[in-house]
């Protein structure tokens, strides 16, 4: 059987800060920009979780996609949903709030639970603005 690739599509809403509280105001303004605001600032994050492999004969499904939503709304949505990041998410407890850490720790938050489930993690697409996104091979080169 040929490998499939398939992509479940999920939102959530979360504010952070980017600042290292050991470096000046002036330099985490001039690293960061507006994304040192003291006062945070939000995004709306759209993530796309792909999971590859065989077709399972008896379905046609690499992994039930009902049951992937599930793993990400309970893993993923309701920990990070209404949330910031710098502050309420204890996995991202002193860690900077980049999206590029964020979407490392949801790797590695998922990619047991999508195993047991018979698939692969391949690839998590975080977009954090219409203009940025974030995308991760849990540390393999995508080619």
């Amino acid at each position: 059987m040929e490998t499939v690739y398939i992509t479940r599509r999920e939102t959530f809403n979360a504010a952070h800060k980017l600042y290292r509280p050991d470096w000046s105001e002036e330099k985490n303004e001039e690293v960061f920009g507006k994304c040192s605001n003291k006062n945070w600032h939000g995004h709306n994050f759209v993530i796309y979780v792909t999971v590859k492999g065989v077709p399972n004969e008896d379905t046609g499904f690499v992994m039930n996609l009902k049951d992937l939503s599930a793993l990400l709304n309970e893993s993923v949505i309701e920990e990070l949903d209404h949330k910031n990041l710098n502050l309420d998410v204890p996995f991202m407890k002193d860690v900077m709030a980049s999206t590029e850490n964020l979407v490392i720790l949801i790797w590695k938050r998922i990619e047991g639970s999508i195993r047991e489930k018979g698939g692969e993690l391949a690839k998590i697409k975080l977009v954090e603005t219409e203009n940025n996104y974030v995308e991760y091979y849990g540390g393999k080169e995508p080619f």
